[in-house]
């Protein structure tokens, strides 16, 4: 994201250059797995680290055996969006599981999938709340790639999963690693908006200092609690709130 952070971050989708439909991860190299700058010391810490070493060799048994995991590159949202440009945290759990969804970026999925029901959601509270229209398939379609470039952070708390297993890696190391990158953001000297929808993002609340970043909280937006009390997803304005942040706290130039 650019220090003008334009007024369509969280507003508009463009299309993104297309994957390669299936796509999966090749090898449990974190050297292959390109990330900003920014990101670069703590990544390279958590891999020499006793946990980062037992993650690789968990990926590289799985590999061996056959498996096939998602997304191909697991440090994406890394990659695209450095620690100095955060602007917006959105918190998910772990990668789509079906072949050819996931991205790299928490609830994203690859250019011209259909919709999970959770994104579509997401898009319809866009709609409610700022009027932007959801996206037709197949072009521009649900990649978030444009929103990653611009300063929203699309965090998954765990960056793999094996086909057709949801939460199959669950775990096994990465969520050591995005808490380091949470508490990261959070020690940032720019303000940022954290989203956190559903119990799992909620809990990593301790991690960010309220009193710099603005923490929203709803529901998740999977249609089994959307519409639920006691904090709906649809209706909870976070997008309209997090571009009113934004506005009263502009990036330092």
């Amino acid at each position: 994201m650019s220090p003008s952070m334009p007024d369509d971050i969280l507003s508009t989708l463009e299309a993104p250059p297309p994957a390669p439909a299936g796509a999966q991860l090749q090898s449990a190299d974190p050297s292959a797995w390109l990330v900003a700058p920014g990101w670069q010391p703590l990544v390279d810490e958590f891999f020499r680290s006793a946990a980062g070493q037992g993650l690789l060799g968990f990926l590289q048994q799985r590999l061996q055996a056959g498996a096939s995991i998602f997304p191909p590159q697991p440090l994406r949202a890394l990659q695209l969006t450095p620690p100095s440009a955060v602007r917006v945290v959105i918190l998910g759990q772990d990668p789509y599981h079906g072949r050819g969804q996931a991205e790299g970026l928490a609830f994203s999925v690859a250019p011209g999938v259909p919709f999970p029901p959770s994104l579509r959601n997401i898009f319809k509270e866009l709609q409610r709340d700022l009027g932007t229209p959801i996206p037709a398939l197949p072009q521009p379609g649900g990649s978030l790639v444009k929103w990653a470039q611009k300063g929203v952070l699309l965090l998954n708390t765990c960056l793999t999963v094996e086909e057709g297993q949801p939460a199959s890696h669950s775990g096994k190391g990465w969520e050591l690693l995005t808490d380091a990158i949470i508490r990261q953001v959070s020690q940032e000297a720019q303000p940022a908006v954290f989203m956190l929808w559903g119990a799992h993002a909620q809990s990593k609340r301790p991690l960010i200092d309220a009193s710099r970043h603005l923490v929203l909280t709803a529901n998740h937006p999977s249609p089994l609690s959307a519409l639920r009390p006691p904090l709906p997803f649809i209706g909870c304005g976070h997008f309209s709130q997090a571009r009113a942040w934004r506005d009263a706290h502009p990036a330092p130039v």
